[in-house]
């Protein structure tokens, strides 16, 4: 993730391209902490993860580790 806000600067929320609707979750950068949140709810807080948190769960949703919630 490159974007990346810094202190006193709003997030860069982005969603995914598939997203067809204003119901998805949505991910940004704030320093050192990835940012992922509900796009129906943005005022309530968002969940916080390191980096690596975030890439370990990217990659376990490329491999199908969660394809049964489906």
């Amino acid at each position: 993730m490159a974007m990346s806000s810094t202190a006193g600067e709003a997030p860069a929320w982005r969603r995914s391209s598939r997203c067809a609707t204003s119901e998805c979750i949505e991910v940004a950068r704030e320093r050192d902490t990835v940012l992922v949140r509900d796009s129906k709810s943005p005022e309530t807080p968002a969940l916080r993860y390191t980096p690596e948190e975030f890439r370990a769960f990217a990659e376990g949703i490329k491999a199908g580790d969660f394809d049964d919630l489906i």
